[in-house]
């Protein structure tokens, strides 16, 4: 990449700043998933190791610009210091005083982390004052938070206007090689697979990946927006009936591909329904048309084998979104299916990558999260930039100097 990295910086005896991704969700006080504060581990250790001093930041929730304790991180202080072995000092706020005063007492090699940086309306609006505050207590910036990338908010962006370096963090880093890697020189068959319930939010994924694919496989309830594009019957599925002609243009796009490129984009041929009425009640619907008072929560048996044929003669594949309704395992076959099929091409040697949080969740449920080639841990900002988006966290790092 061409921007500082994690190891371009000298950490020893420097406060290092770092923008982490600590949004875990808590229950009773206690943090119930850890996965983003273990991935931010490898950076974090560095920094300890070679004798920098600590200051970790992060958001957590939407607390909406106030002090709320049920979005507080300490949970999360905890945990990190169960992980480390070692004590990891809380503050009561992210800018002030008190802060400024923990942070001036940090020895080489002590942690500490910053009370929710959203509990300021500063900043989401990257405020500069709050930008120039949190920027204050760093001599150098690390950004390892790459769920926040695609955010121009103070304690990603903002901090980067008055400290001279500013590098990316191993997750960071991690992230960008194995994404770009879809971008650049994706081997083929190169199968993306789409699911989720807004047409909206991956329209600008497929417009990007149109001249790179082999196969796009849509399931999901955005699924049900592109068949009613078709004038196909859905009966009561879900509709994003706001972005009904986006859909349409995206199934002409996929009619008449780019010249010279061809490529498959493959809708469910059949479903699994239930009624609108009681969830309970659900069948196999053997129809591309779904009847009134049914509605599809996940893909049927022929759509299964036909998007499994696809995957696992992929070399390179990409999933981001369920294709049911999978936290209810009445209807979490298709996913379930799916995340197999991806796990089996990995093994055969394909590169895979799986972004989303219900992807991620997806994987989990599958037990097979450890036999994708990366899972990604940026929700959005994966979506943003696999549409070919630049984060504005990414953008803000310092570049690196080109090598004679």
């Amino acid at each position: 990449m061409d921007r500082l990295v994690i190891n371009d910086l000298e950490l020893n005896d420097k406060r290092v700043l770092m923008r982490v991704d600590f949004n875990v969700p808590i229950t009773d006080g206690k943090v119930t998933e850890d996965t983003r504060i273990q991935a931010a581990v490898k950076s974090i250790k560095k920094v300890i190791v070679d004798g920098g001093k600590l200051i970790l930041m992060s958001h957590l929730g939407r607390p909406k610009g106030e002090p709320n304790q049920t979005f507080s991180l300490k949970p999360a202080a905890k945990r990190l210091s169960e992980i480390l072995g070692k004590e990891v000092k809380m503050a009561g706020d992210c800018v002030g005083s008190e802060v400024e005063s923990m942070v001036n007492a940090l020895n080489p090699g002590d942690v500490l982390l910053l009370e929710n940086t959203r509990f300021h309306k500063e900043e989401t609006a990257n405020d500069g004052e709050f930008s120039s505050q949190l920027a204050a207590f760093g001599d150098v910036f690390i950004n390892d938070a790459f769920g926040t990338a695609h955010r121009a908010h103070a304690s990603t962006v903002g901090v980067t206007k008055t400290i001279k370096e500013c590098a990316a963090g191993y997750l960071l880093q991690a992230e960008l090689e194995n994404l770009n890697k879809l971008q650049e020189a994706p081997e083929k068959p190169f199968v993306a697979i789409l699911g989720g319930a807004k047409v909206s939010d991956k329209i600008k994924v497929i417009q990007n990946l149109v001249t790179k694919v082999s196969s796009i496989l849509v399931g999901g309830g955005m699924a049900y927006t592109f068949l009613k594009a078709q004038k196909i019957e859905i009966g009561n599925s879900l509709l994003d009936d706001e972005h009904l002609s986006l859909a349409h243009n995206t199934l002409v796009v996929a009619d008449n591909p780019h010249p010279h490129k061809k490529f498959d984009f493959i809708l469910p041929s059949d479903h699994t329904v239930a009624s609108k009425s009681n969830m309970a009640e659900f069948k196999m619907n053997d129809s591309v048309s779904i009847a009134d008072d049914w509605m599809g929560v996940d893909i049927g048996s022929k759509t299964i084998a036909a998007f499994k044929e696809k995957i696992l003669n992929a070399k390179t594949v990409l999933w981001n979104g369920p294709m049911g309704i999978f936290e209810n395992d009445n209807f979490a076959k298709g996913t379930m299916e799916i995340a197999n099929a991806v796990a089996e091409a990995t093994a055969k040697g394909a590169f895979t990558v799986v972004g989303g949080g219900d992807s991620v969740a997806a994987i989990e449920k599958a037990g097979i999260r450890d036999k994708i080639s990366h899972v990604s841990t940026g929700g959005g900002a994966s979506l943003e930039f696999m549409g070919g988006a630049d984060l504005p966290g990414i953008m803000a790092l310092t570049k690196a100097k080109k090598k004679a």
